[in-house]
């Protein structure tokens, strides 16, 4: 098994003490090390916010791009070398708020990236907005009279859009969490991983303590069926005195980079063998491109 001084970064995080984040970021290790993934076969894209931080915590390649638009770019990444492990890491408002498109067409699409949502329900980065996710009646300071909205069910709308692995953690059990990745990174497929996080400044209500007394393993379900839509759309909707986390849903369809021919043909861009231009060649699509 590999060392998890090998995935440590010299960076020290920012987050506030407390925060969630250092959950998700030991869990992320861990799955790491126990699937023996080296750095240089991970890729992590990630957004704006407190979660999107993760690349700059973890001794692995990272790119941080716009918010709301990791998804396209890890897809792009996936699709320019398949043979990387692709983690989009996003929290609640940067995945399912602005980058809400993004996440159903991923969805639908069914590449084969790993996306770890940090839902906190709220913009914890912005100092404390309410999120698609926040619970209707969440006052924060853009919402003094509390959220008007129903909440976003993001396990529910990557069900009914057609992934085909679809998992909830929680960051205050890390090992759970970290078995639950492990598993999304082994999925031929478009993997979401919706990771309740507290937020320790902004969040005052679903705090650790809070979830701790809430959220159960789904393993611990006697029969409970990871292939059966409607008893995973049924867990989906459980909210309240008792919260599911594990595998909600899984089942095998083909991959979308497993579909194209062009990648069948000429292989992954990352590894094909290109022929440099000539500089009649150069000139001549220059010259078409005036």
């Amino acid at each position: 098994m590999l060392d998890a001084k090998l995935y440590k970064s010299d960076t020290k995080p920012t987050w506030c003490p407390g925060c969630g984040d250092y959950g998700i970021l030991n869990a992320v290790r861990q799955a790491l090390v126990e699937l023996e993934i080296y750095p240089h076969e991970v890729m992590f894209v990630s957004g704006i916010g407190c979660g999107s931080k993760l690349p700059d915590y973890i001794h692995a390649n990272g790119m941080t791009t716009l918010h709301g638009r990791a998804l396209p770019i890890a897809q792009g990444v996936k699709l320019a070398n398949p043979r990387l492990h692709v983690i989009a890491v996003t929290g609640d408002g940067d995945g399912y708020g602005i980058g809400g498109n993004h996440f159903l067409h991923a969805v639908r699409r069914n590449i084969g990236i790993t996306h770890i949502v940090e839902n906190n329900m709220v913009y914890g980065l912005t100092k404390g907005q309410y999120s698609p996710t926040s619970a209707r009646g969440t006052v924060t300071k853009t919402t003094p009279e509390g959220a008007p909205e129903i909440p976003v069910n993001p396990l529910a709308l990557a069900l009914t859009g057609g992934a085909t692995f679809v998992a909830r953690g929680f960051a205050g059990d890390p090992k759970y969490l970290a078995q639950i990745i492990a598993a999304a990174l082994q999925h031929p497929g478009y993997a979401l991983v919706d990771v309740l996080q507290p937020c320790v400044i902004f969040n005052r209500v679903n705090t650790a303590a809070w979830y701790r007394e809430r959220v159960y393993h789904l393993d611990d379900e006697p029969g409970y069926d990871r292939a059966d839509l409607a008893a995973a759309l049924k867990k989906a909707y459980e909210w309240g005195d008792r919260i599911p986390t594990g595998i909600l849903y899984e089942v095998r369809e083909p991959a979308y980079e497993e579909t194209l021919s062009a990648l069948r043909k000429f292989g992954p861009v990352a590894t094909r063998k290109l022929t440099p231009l000539s500089p009649e060649q150069s000139g001549q699509l220059l010259a078409e491109l005036a």
